[in-house]
């Protein structure tokens, strides 16, 4: 369930109101409220989710909100808060931020990495783009050492598919855990993934082994057979292509921005008036 609740009526933007009929949800005193307004409502409260993703119940709160929204909005605007000097002072500060910020995105935007310059930089900097290591693994999970123990011995003469097939039927009959019905199949995972006690244990096996010992966690008793370990592998540049452009953009941004920031600094009239007044008070 979304904490709509401590969303602030002000955290949605006000989005252009030339739409299409099939985008307006609701219409406030001529006023449309759009699936995108919700959207943003949504992202704000929390950024994964999306409105029309929701249930029912949960789009129907979110509308009433923006509904609320417009009403509250009409009703600061009558009683003349727009006019309150405050409200002036703030919204003068809010446009300055909200200019340099889209002077700054546009720079960003116009900053151009060729596909050249992308390749050259993955290919001196291939050992930064590699999908790590990772194990398929299975576990079994039981409360006490003993459990674990006797699982053990009843693994322990084992090899192979004989000892696969075994892990998967004492796995559904004696695991606690939520893989037990799936025979304790935990998935791929990689390192970091799991518990330490569980991820030292699981990464010291060898494919088709199992534990010899209980493993410990703050679960309980883990018994861990280790399917596959599947090394670190190269991804492909076209993988990683965008992500390489984009921080390649910022790298160009960031000592265009560096570099102005000097030069505007140079030509502008500047007074550090904290400055004067230490010197004054000596």
């Amino acid at each position: 369930m979304l904490k709509l609740a401590k969303t602030s009526l002000l955290a949605v933007a006000v989005m252009a109101t030339s739409v299409v009929a099939s985008d307006i949800l609701v219409t406030v005193n001529g006023k449309n409220i759009t699936k995108q307004d919700a959207e943003q409502f949504v992202a704000a409260a929390q950024p994964n989710a999306h409105f029309m993703q929701l249930d029912k119940a949960q789009q129907n709160m979110i509308k009433e909100r923006l509904v609320e929204k417009v009403l509250f909005t009409e009703l600061a605007k009558n009683e003349g808060v727009d006019k309150n000097p405050e409200f002036i002072k703030n919204m003068e500060k809010i446009k300055e931020e909200l200019l340099v910020n889209m002077w700054m995105k546009l720079q960003l935007e116009s900053a151009i990495v060729s596909d050249s310059e992308a390749k050259e930089f993955y290919e001196k900097n291939k050992d930064k783009f590699k999908q790590p290591e990772s194990v398929k693994a299975s576990h079994i999970l039981v409360k006490t050492e003993d459990e674990a123990k006797a699982i053990i011995k009843e693994l322990k003469p084992l090899k192979g598919a004989a000892l696969k097939e075994k892990f998967v039927v004492l796995a559904k009959a004696k695991s606690t855990g939520p893989s037990g019905p799936k025979g304790g199949d935990l998935g791929t995972f990689k390192k970091g993934q799991m518990v330490p006690e569980f991820s030292k244990a699981v990464w010291a096996l060898k494919d088709g082994t199992v534990t010899l010992e209980a493993v410990k966690t703050q679960f309980g008793y883990h018994v861990i057979y280790l399917e596959k370990k599947n090394p670190a592998q190269p991804v492909t540049y076209e993988k990683v292509k965008d992500k390489i452009i984009l921080s390649l953009k910022q790298q160009q941004f960031s000592g265009k921005i560096a570099e102005m920031a000097k030069e505007l600094k140079a030509k502008a009239k500047i007074v550090d008036m904290s400055a004067e007044a230490n010197a004054t008070k000596k």
